[in-house]
């Protein structure tokens, strides 16, 4: 490990004071801020924001490149609590330092409900707060998509106008999780020097002291990942800053490890789990008061302290000003190209190539799997939308992710499109999730559905955010055969659509996977799941429509000769099957009519009359998926029928393994008749 008094160059200066204010002055306002918020709201953690208050106080006084009255400023420097039990270090920071809708009676309102200040920090860019934080972990992943966005931008649009660091407040929780192994590890390998993690490295979890539970060397870790690794006193604010100083230089991502006290100034319980999960009580806030010299009763500032801490957030301003007239001075495409992306809208006209490519699908009807349709709508997207930034957890050639022409990102080399993220499903999600928190890329990425699994606490929370990503989840069934249970999908779909504010969609052929995609792209509140086959089928939507007949969720494709007796509702690889079982259940006389149904959550927010015209009431309705049962009931109600998984699946070829688990025209026929 390197102490950073000896890596860095030179001290960063200690900044004028405003009057007689210091950092204890200005340190102690976010301790007792936090103690304070704790204990009235009786719930919180109010020892890492102690702990951690020195190294807070230099990075935002000191380092962070920030704008209050701007929250949204695009060349803001990015700070991320990744160890967000510790939320109130953050709200105080955002409040001392001049964020309007972070008020005091936001910070008396701590875990109150309707409050800005939630247990652990909520995505509120307006509020400064630029992420979701509290699963461990998840901060750090998030952070290195910020980072790499930030590269990715700056390839694009140069220094004048994309030139910031990403900063991270991790704890040894953090550490521990699987996801930090992962992130590191993509940080390192890429070369994201723009990143500097500060650890709080203070020997303590929830349990009692973190030698119950690990011994690994954090230094030596991070340093095996590529990362500059340096060691400091988290309480002597001139080695923090250069620590910060030596890392900014370093053209590698940096570990500073920040030792730290853990309820820093408690009398009788710093350095102890007594302080990491629960207020410290009365008595032990007041002698925390005497202890530091805090004399001022809870939620009062002094003016003095008070201005200090807003002088330094009021310096972003001309910081701000200065990047706007940077903005004014480019060429006025680079300009406009910039502020679109930066808005998150889609360039003009982008639609036509995939009206353009369902017009050809519909005259040449391939029979392809909807992996490689999706690709096929990869390439005519890629020109056409340049923010698409793609990419594979090791499954390049599997997930069709890569289009045509798409520049691979290597380190030092942040031009291109495409990231090859390796076997890191859990970093890669997180990673997706702050490349969409940065702004002005659309990232997707590909694994197995199966692999949801590895995904899923980062899908969640691209959920919860409501952040625009797209996972490109293929293998979406038995249908991918001899790889066999562990790799087939059963019961994921169900779990996927349980979730709320994510689209989960499952096309039937080429054509519905461009309508697909189109959803997906216009979707700007909430992640979507498009769930493809690794197995060929048959073009279904024989007609060119200029209509996406798929952004209802699910829509009549082929109706019934007459009034209808029988409904057949299927999603992805099943609905050619119920296309057949149609034929042969209107041969023998049984008016039915086939539903593709691609996207549930999109056909439970059409009107009841759409949904009574599509399901065709009084008719006999059988589902038909390669996946579990469970939801379908709603559908087909009481008296509905199922055909598909009741188990896990198997290891053979993808016919033989749909034969065997009856998921056939002839089950479906009899299905029907059994009920009718």
């Amino acid at each position: 490990m390197v102490h950073s008094m000896e890596a860095a160059q030179s001290i960063i200066p200690q900044p004028a004071e405003h009057g007689e204010i210091g950092h204890k002055d200005m340190a102690n306002a976010i301790r007792f801020l936090a103690a304070d918020a704790v204990e009235k709201a009786k719930s919180g953690h109010p020892g890492m924001p102690m702990g951690m208050a020195d190294v807070a106080t230099v990075l935002f006084r000191r380092v962070l490149k920030f704008d209050p009255i701007r929250p949204d400023w695009p060349d803001r420097d990015r700070f991320i609590l990744s160890a967000g039990h510790g939320s109130m270090l953050l709200y105080a920071l955002l409040y001392l330092t001049g964020y309007s809708a972070m008020t005091l009676e936001e910070i008396r309102n701590f875990r109150q409900l309707g409050s800005k200040t939630a247990g652990h920090p909520e995505y509120d860019p307006a509020s400064g707060i630029e992420t979701t934080t509290g699963p461990l972990g998840q901060g750090l992943g998030n952070a290195v998509g910020l980072a790499l966005a930030e590269r990715m931008m700056n390839a694009r649009f140069g220094d004048s106008v994309v030139d910031h660091r990403t900063y991270v407040i991790a704890g040894d929780g953090c550490l521990m999780e699987g996801i930090s192994h992962e992130a590191a590890s993509l940080a390192g390998h890429l070369k994201l020097g723009r990143l500097i993690v500060l650890f709080d490295d203070n020997g303590i979890s929830i349990d009692g002291p973190t030698s119950l539970s690990v011994s690994d060397d954090q230094a030596a870790r991070f340093a095996a990942y590529g990362w500059h690794v340096q060691g400091v006193d988290g309480h002597d604010p001139d080695g923090v800053a250069a620590a910060i100083q030596a890392a900014q230089a370093d053209p590698r991502p940096s570990l500073i490890a920040c030792r730290t006290v853990i309820g820093f100034g408690a009398p009788t319980k710093a350095g102890s789990e007594k302080t990491h999960g629960a207020p410290l009580g009365a008595e032990e806030i007041a002698g925390a008061r005497e202890k530091l010299g805090w004399t001022h009763p809870a939620f009062e500032l002094p003016e003095d302290i008070l201005a200090a801490w807003r002088s330094h957030g009021a310096k972003g301003a001309a910081l701000s000003a200065e990047w706007d007239a940077r903005v004014a001075s480019l060429s006025d495409a680079d300009r406009g190209e910039l502020d679109r992306r930066l808005t998150g809208a889609l360039p003009d006209g982008w639609d036509r190539a995939l009206t353009d490519l369902k017009g050809s699908v519909c005259a040449e009807k391939p029979e392809l799997a909807t992996r490689v349709s999706s690709q096929k709508v990869l390439d005519a997207l890629r020109p056409v939308i340049p923010d698409l930034a793609g990419g594979s957890a090791d499954l390049t050639g599997s997930n069709n992710t890569k289009a045509s022409g798409q520049g691979v990102i290597a380190a030092g080399d942040y031009s291109g499109g495409y990231i090859h993220y390796g076997v890191r499903e859990h970093a890669m999600a997180a990673a997706m999730n702050g490349m969409a928190l940065h702004g002005g890329l659309i990232p997707y990425g590909g694994t197995f559905l199966v692999f949801t699994d590895y995904c899923r606490p980062s899908i969640r929370l691209a959920a919860v955010m409501g952040l625009r990503v797209v996972y490109v989840m293929t293998h979406d069934s038995i249908g991918l055969g001899e790889d066999g249970p562990t790799h087939q999908p059963v019961e994921h779909l169900a779990a996927l659509r349980a979730m709320p504010n994510i689209l989960v969609a499952r096309p039937a052929d080429t054509i519905e996977t461009a309508e697909c995609w189109q959803i997906a792209l216009e979707n700007d509140r909430g992640p979507t799941v498009l769930a493809l086959t690794r197995q060929k089928l048959p073009t279904v939507r024989l007609e060119p429509s200029a209509e996406n007949l798929s952004e209802r969720g699910a829509y009549i494709l082929s109706p019934a000769e007459r009034e209808r007796e029988a409904t057949l509702i299927a999603s992805g690889s099943e609905v050619a099957i119920a296309l057949e079982a149609q034929t042969r259940l209107q041969a023998d006389g049984i008016a039915t009519a086939v539903i593709s149904r691609p996207c549930w959550e999109l056909f439970a927010h059409q009107s009841d009359h759409y949904r009574d015209e599509v399901l065709g009431p009084g008719s006999l309705r059988v589902a038909i998926e390669a996946a579990s049962p469970m939801g379908w009931e709603r559908w087909t109600g009481p008296n509905g029928g199922f055909v598909g998984m009741t188990s896990f699946g198997a290891s053979a070829p993808h016919q033989d393994l749909y034969a065997h688990f009856g998921i056939t025209p002839e089950a479906v026929v009899e299905t029907v008749k059994s009920k009718l």
